[in-house]
């Protein structure tokens, strides 16, 4: 009996002389009634078949077959009757008769409750595939009683694959194109219906395109007047079609023609004379654009570096023409820069200048590559007030280069005196400008890119290793006037008897250079360095690119390396591939990996381990280990498979991967049960145990990180945890030294930042130092009044007017 549907259950019986409707739960322990019965048919007897002539009805006739005579009881049992004693599990009815010959009793009447869920456990998704390439469209339905059936519509007509050879449904209803046609092209819907309702899936666009491809060559013209000829094709065979991309290449091909098919004429004297006319004038045009261009550069030569803010440092950040991708992206810049001001022209580079230390100089360096040739307009976006309002154009020799925008591994804003952060989205990286870092009345457009490693070369020696992402922010050459805080993950197992640690930057020459060992007497007041459990935080008055390295003491030195199984989530073949992959232990390769799965249709299959690689010169072993025979088998050919050394501690590769191929000896195995080992020779190990249905199992879905949300860049107050006036009266309450120690060391000392006092103490505001890392490492989720009664209780031993509330 459906929910909701059917509220009455009717039981009708014929016997010989009475009879009695029964109704018990389903228990399949016995035939014996229990102990709920015993209530129910004293109700049918008692109550329900002699209180309502409307429930309860006989009739008695007299059969002509068996010559008997024969009474027709019919009794009506409301859904609610029943679940007052069995509850909502299903229930059976059966009709008791008896007489003096004795009793017996009907078959059983069953009775489930039916229904259908709202929701689909996998919907189809948008696609977009080149033409003849395979397409399958996964759809689970949601659970109901009976199964649901499952059928597909394409643009709201009924899919049958006994009309089309090239679609069929998989038993797991996933739909499959064998090879994408343009009539494919269309919005496909998967439908679930059982007898209780009928669900929608969301529609999923499948767009099938076509890329370009050149036609053949037409034939040679004849040759003309300047002794060439030429030939030409066409973008036709195929023509693009969908957002397919454009052939590559030129379209006319010409060529000079032979002695035999074109003459020329000898030069004559008249000739001759007319080209070195023109030669000449030529030359003198060139001297005289030369002795210009060196005028104007000497006017301009007392050029004061310090207007350095949004215009001549941000030049080469200009956009790339990049061909739109097929899904429109928005702008990650939420700030935008002021383009109204008036523009002006600049000619020459930006390399150093070496005019006195008043100047700021300018690094021309390997971060940024050249610009092509061609003019490039900037805006300055300083107060018109300043009257230092210019719009620079780089030259052909500019040592910069323009960063893609809109890319998921690049964050940027527009930031004043007021600071600001700028944040990658679930890599754990960020940038913080604290306040009056920027000079007052300067506005500095600001950048923060994650480099990959195959991107930027980064050399190491003997024992090195990367630990950490390589990030770049800039503009190099900005003048700060405090140290903005760059957070970044790292995988090493820190410890001063095995490690040597070092932050390495790259100069405006392109080389690497130590900037700073951490745990020794920093070198520099530019830099410094927070190293916590799973993060660093570097504190630095000039911006540019930054990468940690590290080289190991002893072989007791590891790095951590984060384990991760994938699996895909549909499986139409007996193939079945598991990847496991070993990654240095940071978000922002968790969150490459987990894109890099996404694209290929992968699943996690198993919670992510941790492992400590060490730098013992051992390989890194994989296997797999107790599959049911009768159902799997293995197609590895060894007993394992193993990773170099050198490819994991190296940590160029930020992550590399094993597959395991294995074949299900029928499409109807689903369940799959195995022990996956990883583990490094003579040092640490981790054994994972799967067990799930390759077809429907998600348990670990959770663990993938979330869509990228929040925003990549903000400024002013709406950056900070703490309230701008709250900050600046903590500055000036603990700043100066308080009596009985009441001041910024006692609040680095609770906050468990003392082993910084010295790095502190070198900066105008020790406290302003302690605030600012305690924003970038607590930023968003930081307790705020787990600081605030810190520095209520400072107040409190110095006599502050300050108060726990009013923090």
């Amino acid at each position: 009996m459906a929910s909701g549907c059917t509220k009455v259950t009717t039981l009708r019986s014929t016997a010989p002389t009475a009879a009695l409707v029964s109704a018990g739960r389903r228990d399949g322990a016995s035939p014996t009634p229990r102990k709920p019965r015993v209530p129910l048919l004293a109700g049918l007897a008692r109550g329900w078949g002699h209180r309502d002539n409307s429930q309860h009805a006989s009739v008695t006739c007299h059969s002509l077959v068996l010559g008997l005579p024969v009474m027709e009881v019919r009794i009506e049992v409301t859904r609610q009757q029943v679940e007052k004693i069995f509850g909502l599990e299903e229930y059976w009815c059966q009709c008791v008769a008896w007489s003096s010959s004795g009793t017996t009793k009907s078959q059983k009447a069953f009775v489930r409750i039916a229904y259908l869920r709202k929701n689909f456990e996998q919907e189809p998704t948008a696609r977009e595939v080149s033409i003849e390439q395979g397409i399958v469209l996964p759809c689970r339905p949601p659970e109901g009683i009976p199964p649901a059936e499952v059928e597909w519509l394409r643009n709201e007509e009924l899919v049958d694959p006994a009309l089309d050879a090239n679609v069929y449904v998989t038993p797991e209803h996933s739909l499959v194109l064998r090879q994408a046609r343009l009539a494919d092209t269309a919005n496909y819907t998967c439908v679930a219906k059982n007898i209780v309702a009928r669900r929608r899936s969301a529609s999923a666009a499948i767009t099938v395109y076509v890329d370009g491809a050149w036609s053949e060559w037409s034939k040679w013209s004849e040759c003309g007047a300047e002794c060439t000829h030429w030939r030409s094709r066409e973008c036709s065979e195929p023509a693009p079609r969908n957002g397919g991309q454009d052939c590559h290449g030129p379209e006319l091909d010409t060529r000079n023609c032979t002695s035999e098919l074109c003459t020329h004429a000898a030069p004559g004297a008249e000739d001759v004379a007319l080209y070195v006319g023109l030669v000449a004038v030529a030359v003198c045009l060139v001297l005289l654009l030369l002795v210009g261009v060196l005028v104007y550069c000497r006017k301009k030569g007392g050029l004061d570096a310090d207007v350095a803010d949004s215009s001549i440092l941000t030049a080469g950040f200009q956009p790339v023409s990049i061909k739109p991708s097929k899904a429109d992206n928005p702008s990650l810049l939420t700030i935008q820069p002021d383009l109204s001001t008036t523009t002006m022209t600049y000619q020459g580079s930006l390399c150093p200048r070496q005019d006195g230390p008043a100047k700021l100089q300018l690094p021309n360096g390997h971060l940024l590559s050249p610009l092509g040739a061609g003019r490039h307009t900037l805006h300055h976006s300083s107060p018109a007030a300043e009257g230092a309002d210019f719009v620079a154009r780089l030259s052909t020799q500019s040592y910069f280069r323009s960063l893609p925008r809109g890319t998921n591994n690049m964050a940027y804003g527009t930031f004043n005196f007021l600071g600001g952060r700028l944040m990658i989205p679930n890599t754990g990286i960020s940038l913080l400008i604290p306040p009056d870092a920027i000079p007052r009345g300067k506005i500095y457009e600001v950048y923060l890119t994650l480099h990959k490693q195959e991107e930027v070369r980064l050399p190491l020696a003997g024992c090195q290793t990367l630990l950490s992402p390589i990030v770049s922010c800039g503009p190099p050459g900005v003048l700060l006037t405090r140290p903005a805080i760059l957070a970044m993950g790292h995988c090493v197992e820190a410890s001063a008897e095995n490690w040597s640690i070092r932050l390495k930057k790259q100069s405006c020459e392109g080389t690497w250079e130590d900037v700073l060992q951490l745990g020794a007497e920093p070198c520099t007041e530019l830099y410094y360095c927070q190293l916590e459990a799973q993060a660093c935080y570097v504190f630095t008055e000039q911006l540019g690119r930054f990468a940690l390295v590290g080289e190991s003491l002893s072989m007791a030195a590891s790095k951590r390396l984060k384990l991760v199984l994938f699996a895909p989530a549909a499986c139409p073949s007996l193939e079945y591939n598991i990847r496991v992959y070993c990654l240095s232990d940071t978000q922002d390769v968790l969150k490459e990996v987990i894109q890099l799965e996404k694209q290929l249709g992968g699943q996690l299959i198993g919670a992510p381990r941790v492992l400590h690689f060490k730098d013992s010169y051992h390989n890194l072993r994989l296997s797999i280990h107790d599959m049911p025979s009768s159902l799997w088998k293995s197609k590895l050919l060894a007993s394992y498979q193993e990773i170099p050394f050198y490819h994991i501690w190296s940590g160029l590769q930020p992550f590399l991967h094993c597959t395991f191929t294995l074949e299900r000896l029928s499409t109807s195995t689903c369940e799959l049960a195995c022990k996956i080992w990883v583990w490094q020779v003579e040092g640490d190990g981790q054994s994972f145990t799967v067990n799930f249905n390759i077809a429907k199992d998600t348990r670990f879905s959770d663990w993938l990180v979330p869509e990228e949300v929040g925003t990549p860049a903000l400024v002013g107050p709406s950056a900070f945890k703490i309230p701008f006036l709250i900050r600046q009266k903590i500055i000036s309450s603990l700043d100066p030294p308080g009596t009985r120690g009441a001041d910024w060391r006692t609040l680095a000392q609770k906050l468990n930042l003392d082993s910084h006092l010295s790095f502190f103490a070198s900066k105008a505001s020790p406290t302003a130092m302690i605030l600012n890392l305690w924003e970038a490492r607590h930023f968003p989720n930081g307790n705020l009044s787990q600081l605030a009664a810190a520095v209520a209780e400072i107040g409190k031993q110095d006599g502050a007017l300050f108060s726990e509330a009013e923090c």
